[in-house]
């Protein structure tokens, strides 16, 4: 099948966008975040029009959207390393406990996961795609919850999770604080026992997370042309 002109202006126009909205997100100093950035000001920031965006992305939601889904692979993809195949509420942990730090490293970065968390298309997105996970993690503990009970308490626990994020650590409430006081609640709600819970912190804290959130970042921001190179195919 020959490609016109059309297809290449398209791939060109999505490469752009994802790495203008990269520099946005992860703190690069393009725009003031993702509340006071207009789909203008990424369109600018990538040397593109708007109805080239558009063309792509209807919506700086669908451009986010497409950003949490990458960001949330790195995070699990990481996570797994590890965790291995030790105990899949460790990979939980390890997964929730990279969110937390990965908001806390810029304002941005804080601003896009608590968006993530309250728009409603991608809440959604997010709801679906943890649901059939929890039930594997955690069914051991819930032998008769059924898929619809993982959906609802997956709406509880990210919307904890979101509460968490919102809040800026301090010398009071600490990172370490943070993420014992998230699992206790999370990993509650699914019935995980007392000590079984404090084991998982435990070893949760005892990983460097901070410079594993660091790398999930990194390689998100070196991966964005290769990225929304594959969503430009998908898409046309």
């Amino acid at each position: 099948m020959m490609l016109g002109a059309d297809y290449f202006a398209k791939r060109k126009t999505v490469k752009r966008s994802g790495n203008a909205a990269e520099g946005i997100t992860c703190g690069g100093g393009i725009v003031p975040g993702y509340t006071r950035t207009t789909t203008g000001e990424i369109a600018k920031a990538a040397g593109i029009g708007q109805s080239s965006f558009f063309h792509v992305f209807p919506s700086k939601e669908a451009l986010l959207l497409e950003l949490v889904k990458r960001m949330f692979s790195g995070q699990f993809a990481l996570a797994g390393q590890h965790s291995g195949e030790q105990d899949p509420v460790l990979l939980y942990a390890v997964e929730t406990a990279l969110q937390l730090h990965i908001a806390e490293l810029t304002e941005p970065l804080r601003e896009l996961y608590v968006m993530a968390y309250s728009l409603p298309s991608i809440a959604a997105y997010l709801y679906k795609s943890t649901t059939k996970r929890l039930q594997v993690i955690f069914g051991p503990y819930l032998p008769e919850a059924q898929p619809k009970d993982f959906y609802e308490m997956e709406i509880a626990s990210a919307n904890i999770m979101r509460g968490f994020m919102s809040v800026p650590c301090d010398v009071y409430f600490t990172m370490e604080a943070k993420i014992s006081r998230f699992l206790d609640c999370s990993l509650k709600l699914y019935d995980v026992p007392k000590e079984k819970r404090a084991a998982i912190t435990a070893a949760v804290l005892r990983m460097d997370l901070h410079t594993m959130a660091l790398g999930i970042i990194q390689k998100t921001v070196q991966q964005a042309e290769k990225g929304f190179e594959a969503l430009t195919e998908k898409q046309i």
